[in-house]
């Protein structure tokens, strides 16, 4: 098993990483890369698709089973709630069992919860259903950030990364009611909502051309001191082949590195604490406060602006209709994002663009009297939001080493998953008392208080991912 060979410590390591590094800026971007990052994010748009499913089925759940807005509530929830717990667990044992084994894993686990809610007879069993899917969900986002930062050169691994956000927050937000209008066109009647998470079931064929031709990382098999193999990936990566193709060897990383007999003692399997020891616990603080921030603002705004265009004196369909052309803003931020990455710090992105989505916020909350102002400000704070979303995907595996990328990455972006979930009912509460100006004053507080935040975070733009100075307390 992957996570069962003893790891090799720091000084044999550091040199073989160097290695690695060197090999990967002069592999560049390949069509193996292309490949990989294809279908990782076509497997990631199949999950947004699943996480706006209950708000599409909502209003024929509520037909058939007589169900009333707490309990479709109640079922985003826990699709919440177990994200954040999958994105963990799934990180923990990524760093154990490798990125490529959790990855099939959590697409399995997604696909037996989307059968489940097809089938389900009752509200209860739809409820842990839901659960099983947020699982897998959580858990597969968290491991393809990972897989692509892992897989890449400093100078490409932004753009990969970011890639995922716009295939999933860009696309994914904006195809999935024209997805599910297909299929209720296509499947009509009381059971459509059925069909939709039958049609949910589909990215389980990713699992067989996951298996087939994405390989293990080559940071991965190299911090578990699997040389020759960690040098078959790169090899592939610079053919330009996939895994079961045909391409010639080649030594990149040799497994002579000299060592002292104090760096050869195998090291501990990483534990939740140690992204709590020494410099790590300053660069998490910082970067999960962000995470919380970010996506609590994102998912209370997608939450709650139909119901704030009718506060506004919208209709519901127009409500609808300005929320998909609001989504453009998300699809050009996830892009900006991505191409943001190969050339900028991700201190200065975080910085800037928190503050432009301050001023975005208070813009919509102040300055919406027409339907031009409504549609402008909103693009505008989505594409602030989702610049942010995806940079902040792009950051996190970036501040741990290899040995506990899986789990700190994991960690920050359960923090928004759960911020997420406690933000929308603190908005809801501001806009109950203050209107719209009110829960958008809130919402530019959290951008100011993430601009704060990122501050105390290094910056990793350009540099190695696993070479690390927070292993002192000093070195944050």
């Amino acid at each position: 098993m992957a996570g069962s060979s003893a790891v090799s410590s720091t000084a044999p390591q550091s040199a073989q990483m160097r290695q690695l590094e060197m090999a990967l800026d002069d592999i560049g971007a390949t069509r193996s890369h292309k490949y990989i990052i294809f279908l990782v994010v076509c497997g990631v748009l199949f999950d947004v698709f699943e996480q706006n499913a209950v708000g599409l089925v909502g209003p024929l759940l509520q037909k058939q089973w007589g169900l009333n807005g707490t309990d479709i509530g109640l079922l985003n929830t826990i699709t919440f709630i177990a994200a954040a717990i999958g994105r963990l667990g799934s990180g923990f044992l990524a760093d154990r069992l490798g990125r490529r084994f959790m990855l099939n894993v959590n697409l399995a686990v997604f696909t037996f919860g989307a059968v489940l809610c097809a089938l389900a007879p009752n509200y209860g069993v739809l409820l842990a259903a839901r659960f099983i899917v947020g699982l897998g969900l959580g858990g597969e986002i968290t491991t393809a950030v990972t897989m692509l930062a892992e897989f890449c050169s400093a100078r490409l691994r932004g753009t990969a990364v970011g890639l995922i956000n716009v295939g999933g927050g860009g696309l994914g937000n904006m195809l999935a009611p024209a997805f599910a209008l297909a299929v209720f066109a296509i499947f009509p009647g009381d059971n459509a909502w059925r069909w939709l998470f039958a049609c949910l079931v589909l990215p389980a064929l990713f699992i067989v051309f996951y298996r087939r031709f994405v390989p293990e990382t080559p940071r991965y098999l190299l911090s578990q001191g699997r040389v020759q193999e960690a040098n078959q990936v790169l090899s592939m990566l610079a053919a330009g082949k996939l895994a079961n193709g045909q391409y010639a060897y080649r030594e990149y990383i040799t497994a002579d590195a000299s060592a002292s007999a104090d760096e050869t003692a195998p090291a501990r399997k990483v534990q939740l604490k140690d992204i709590f020891t020494g410099g790590y616990a300053r660069r998490t603080l910082a970067v999960g406060v962000a995470s919380w921030m970010t996506f609590g603002a994102q998912l209370s705004v997608l939450t709650l602006m139909p119901t704030i265009l009718v506060a506004q004196g919208y209709s519901i369909t127009k409500s609808f209709v300005f929320t998909i052309v609001m989504q453009s803003g998300s699809l050009l931020g996830a892009i900006t994002a991505s191409a943001l990455g190969y050339n900028f710090p991700r201190k200065r992105v975080l910085t800037v663009g928190a503050i432009a989505a301050c001023l975005a916020g208070l813009a919509f909350g102040n300055f919406t009297s027409s339907v031009a102002m409504v549609l402008a400000c909103g693009a505008l704070f989505q594409f602030c939001v989702l610049t942010l979303n995806t940079s902040i995907w792009i950051f996190a595996p970036e501040l741990y080493p290899t040995r506990m990328r899986g789990l700190g990455t994991s960690f920050l972006l359960a923090l928004g998953t759960v911020g997420g979930a406690v933000s929308q009912l603190a908005a809801g509460k501001m806009f109950d008392l203050h209107g719209v100006a009110g829960m958008f004053g809130m919402i530019a507080v959290m951008y100011a208080i993430f601009a704060i935040a990122v501050q105390f975070a290094p910056e990793t733009f350009g540099k190695s991912i696993d070479t690390h100075d927070a292993e002192q307390p000093a070195g944050a």
